[in-house]
């Protein structure tokens, strides 16, 4: 049994499945206390009901202002404190750039992107009051490399991770800490019911885009990621001293986060003298 020193509240968004569902048994199990949220009140009740002194589930709408700030206030006023922030609300959208509407991009863009940032900007002043705490990004190996056919998603984790270095680097010297997280293919149901696609589908993409919401489909459920190790491992880096601005899980991200790496010093190696040239004298 943890001494209330010992023992961490986490605050997680979007525990209904997937990586959020593995990772708040997981700090359950460990002995820590999780805030999780849900879309629908039926679901948080069942899990206050089924984890009574072990978690407690709230209702939250990530893009809704007045909810984010009802809830925050009640977790502050009931626990006093959030150690760990993890911010895993989101959803996977496909399409190609041309066929995705203007609602869609904003839809996506509402959650993954601008709805963390604001439950983040609320939890920001009592991990500066208290000099402590850890933000966890849960961004995607397509957060770090794009892909035709996935490039709304891809923008919305790009726009995460560049707002999350600056952020880290805010806050480092207050003694606060983030890490992004940046899972390849896991076996949830990201690419199930839970992901979307632009209405609109234009055969010029088919080979491209069309290709990729295939790929998508047919792998749903052959995923080579395990939501339980990659639980392990996030837990693991809120426990250490020193834990990585990013953590890339399964051998598919590190292959992509690679290539990209390779991709960018290749064209540094080869255009290095034009763009040396691009000085003043």
């Amino acid at each position: 049994m943890k001494t209330s020193d010992q023992l961490k509240i986490w605050f997680i968004t979007g525990v209904s499945s997937g990586l959020g569902q593995a990772l708040a048994e997981a700090v359950m199990n460990s002995g820590d206390v999780v805030i999780g949220t849900f879309r629908q009140q039926a679901q948080a009740d069942a899990f206050s009901a089924a984890n009574a002194g072990k978690g407690i589930g709230m209702l939250l709408d990530v893009t809704q202002p007045m909810q984010r700030e009802a809830v925050v206030r009640m977790v502050l006023t009931q626990f006093g404190r959030v150690d760990v922030l993890v911010n895993n609300a989101g959803f996977g959208f496909a399409g190609a750039v041309e066929e995705a509407s203007d609602e869609e991009i904003r839809d996506v863009f509402e959650t993954n992107f601008f709805g963390t940032i604001a439950l983040t900007q609320l939890l920001l002043p009592q991990f500066r009051q208290q000099r402590s705490g850890h933000i966890i990004q849960m961004s995607s190996h397509g957060g770090f490399k794009a892909f035709a056919g996935f490039g709304i998603y891809n923008a919305s984790k790009f726009a995460l991770e560049g707002l999350s270095e600056a952020l880290a680097g805010e806050l480092a010297p207050l003694g606060i800490r983030l890490t992004i997280v940046e899972p390849g293919p896991f076996r949830t149901n990201f690419a199930g019911t839970a992901f979307r696609e632009a209405v609109r589908q234009l055969a010029d993409y088919q080979p491209t885009a069309g290709l990729f919401r295939n790929r998508m489909k047919q792998g749903n459920g052959q995923q080579e990621g395990d939501p339980e190790k990659a639980a392990e491992a996030i837990i693991h880096i809120a426990r250490i001293d020193n834990p990585p601005l990013r953590l890339p899980l399964g051998r598919i991200a590190i292959q992509t986060i690679s290539t990209k790496l390779d991709s960018v010093q290749a064209d540094l190696n080869r255009w290095r003298e034009v763009a040396e040239n691009a000085i003043l004298p």
